[in-house]
């Protein structure tokens, strides 16, 4: 009985170090992850991206401004007179938070009347928003207490507060956009894989390849029944969102949905280029992890600020796909948004699949010759 288990064992143990593939990926799958959760997992944010609203610049606002540019974790982008032009701003996802200033701000702290100001933060994200606000105000707060240090008499600075596009702060705001991702890079990409690498172990992918059908033409027939419940899934979890969760649609939900199509074809792309670059179905499904699920949780923004992390894992979130889809959905679904401010990410997502279908294709052609 020992021997016999033994023997079972030492098989297996010969199995797996004959995949090398497979205990390629084994064996760096935890390095991958070690590095990707110690760099992206961080709730402090940095690089805030900062607009100053200022009717009629004097002395108080002039300081306060230079103690932003000073403080490490603010970039200034624009400085303007009216709260008008900050708005396009907010809705491109190009800006983090808004000062604004009254007219008379000098006046008052001269006067020792309290002198209020606007705070305005994207809370699309909330975490990471009133993150931004409390950064906001530390910086605010020290400038009255230097004020006051220099003998100015009493100093009030009366920091209003608002919260855009999510003014309750509602945590599922965040997450449902990016589970909507989550889940068509689930059902696309992965089954996709699975499945296709599955046929090519059983070789009912071989007929087909040496039948008349184009390789093309087998891809389109493989991953069409995907892309349809990808989009029932789309559906669904609208549904609960909206029913269930009460998060908010401001804008269209047609183009959510086109949206949604595109973005389940780039992983159906991705899906079919793992099936047909890898030689197993396990190969297949520890590549479609790596490359798929691994990065859409933690290089999208779903859960982490992406401001957050290194330069070079945020060079890397822009060629994750649902980096580009979750700032599409949180734009539709929360800040009413449409194609005028989102082609750009449109493009990306176009590109991606055009791309990663042109790679596939080409593949099959190989295994045909």
């Amino acid at each position: 009985m020992i021997a016999t288990l033994r023997a079972f064992i030492v098989k297996e143990i010969h199995h797996i170090l004959r995949d090398r593939q497979t205990l390629t990926i084994l064996l760096l799958m935890p390095l991958i992850q070690v590095v990707l959760f110690g760099y992206a997992l961080r709730s402090d944010v940095r690089e805030v991206r900062l607009a100053i609203v200022d009717p009629s610049p004097d002395y108080a606002t002039l300081e306060l401004r230079q103690r932003f540019q000073a403080a490490r974790r603010f970039r200034i982008v624009t400085a303007q007179s009216s709260f008008r032009a900050i708005e396009p701003l907010f809705r491109k996802d190009k800006l983090d938070v808004a000062i604004a200033f009254p007219s008379d701000f000098a006046a008052r702290l001269q006067s020792g009347e309290p002198a209020q100001l606007l705070i305005a933060a994207d809370a699309s994200d909330p975490n990471t928003g009133a993150t931004m606000q409390a950064y906001a105000r530390a910086v605010i707060m020290s400038y009255e207490q230097e004020l006051a240090n220099r003998g100015a008499g009493p100093v009030t600075i009366v920091p209003e507060t608002r919260m855009r596009f999510n003014p309750t702060l509602e945590s599922v705001n965040l997450f449902i956009p990016g589970l909507i991702a989550l889940v068509l890079t689930l059902v696309s990409a992965l089954m996709t894989a699975i499945s296709l690498s599955r046929e090519k172990e059983r070789g009912t992918l071989e007929i087909l390849l040496v039948s008349p059908l184009r390789p093309w033409q087998i891809i389109v027939g493989k991953v069409l029944p995907y892309l349809v419940l990808a989009f029932a899934n789309v559906l669904t979890a609208l549904l609960a969102a909206w029913i269930v969760f009460n998060v908010p649609f401001r804008g269209s939900v047609t183009l959510l949905l086109i949206e949604s199509i595109i973005y389940s074809m780039v992983s159906l792309s991705i899906g079919v280029l793992v099936a047909a670059t890898t030689p197993t179905q396990r190969v297949a499904m520890l590549v479609a992890l790596l490359a798929t699920m691994l990065p859409s949780t933690l290089l999208s923004g779903m859960v982490f600020p992406l401001a957050s992390m290194p330069k070079i894992l945020q060079v890397i979130a822009n060629v994750v796909p649902a980096h580009w889809f979750i700032v599409i959905a949180r734009g539709i679904m929360l800040k009413g948004v449409g194609l005028e401010h989102l082609w750009k990410e449109t493009l990306v997502l176009v590109g991606m699949t055009v791309a990663f279908m042109f790679i596939a294709v080409k593949s099959f052609k190989a295994r045909v010759a």
